[in-house]
């Protein structure tokens, strides 16, 4: 059993509830024990960093302030989240005056700070590929998905660094492990609009449906993501293109033999029939 820190975030139990419902499901699957920080607080995405440089670090930095005691490295299923605590413990430890000024207003010990793990990163380097194929008891054959990152998850390189910032591929190997074929495409990386969904929903449905459209266009089935603003904005926003944006813990959760209710795969805005068809039958959801 491989242990974490576990920093969940807000939105895995309100608008990704499917995201933390399969992320805690396929954790036990694969020998992941998640032991939720106590008393973590918001990272401060969106809003946080567009309105105060200091309350965008204080906040993810308290929360690696919580963890530290414990001595785990914390794992963080949301690609914004994980953007802002890798961007505040690499702060912390470049820069010891704003370390002391953070210190100071929140009342807390930032030297040392534990790794911060993206749940991606776990699978990928901790548990390993090899070992996700070992356990797949339904592979996903035929299932033409396609990888999207997002803007957060691997940029800034100095932040995140932990896959290539124009042609990530760690999420593409978790898709073979399951047993699809992750589609060749050039929109993986692509801005989905993030935080416009609410101003500017316009721009963020163009956004959307140029990047489903694409993959569509690459011969995807589905689009599987990592971060809950782009699964958000994908779902709701790519107007009659009906294509299902899955989370890949739900991917894998399914390759796993997991049914579809389990991982929450009915609860999506955009019907995920196209990919619950591959799992062993089940009865319907009510």
């Amino acid at each position: 059993m491989i242990q974490f820190s576990y920093y969940p975030g807000c939105s895995l139990s309100g608008t990704a509830r499917e995201f933390g419902l399969s992320t805690e499901r396929v954790c036990r699957e694969l020998g992941v024990e998640l032991l939720e920080i106590p008393d973590w607080n918001c990272c401060g995405a969106s809003s946080a960093h567009c309105t105060s440089k200091l309350l965008a670090l204080a906040l993810p930095a308290r929360n690696l302030a919580l963890a530290k005691p414990a001595g785990r490295p914390i794992a963080v299923p949301c690609a914004a989240c994980y953007n802002r605590m890798r961007r505040a413990a690499n702060a912390v430890q470049r820069d010891p005056e704003l370390r002391g000024e953070i210190e100071r207003l929140m009342g807390v010990d930032l030297k040392d700070p534990v790794p911060v793990r993206h749940l991606l990163e776990v699978f990928v380097s901790e548990i390993g590929v090899e070992k996700i194929k070992e356990r797949v008891k339904a592979p996903l054959s035929g299932l033409k998905a396609a990888a999207y990152y997002g803007c957060l998850l691997v940029r800034p390189k100095e932040e995140t660094g932990f896959d290539d910032v124009e042609n990530p591929q760690t999420l593409d190997e978790i898709i073979s492990a399951c047993g699809a074929e992750p589609v060749r495409w050039f929109f993986k990386v692509e801005c989905c609009g993030g935080g416009l969904a609410v101003p500017r929903p316009d721009i963020v449905s163009r956004l959307c449906q140029r990047i489903v459209q694409h993959a569509r266009d690459a011969g995807a089935e589905c689009i599987v993501t990592s971060c809950p603003l782009c699964q958000f904005n994908l779902d709701t926003r790519q107007g009659e293109l009906g294509m299902p944006i899955i989370y890949f813990t739900q991917l894998i959760g399914l390759a796993l033999g997991l049914s579809p209710r389990e991982l929450s795969l009915h609860t999506h805005v955009t019907d995920t029939s196209a990919v619950r068809r591959r799992a062993p039958a089940e009865a319907p959801p009510a």
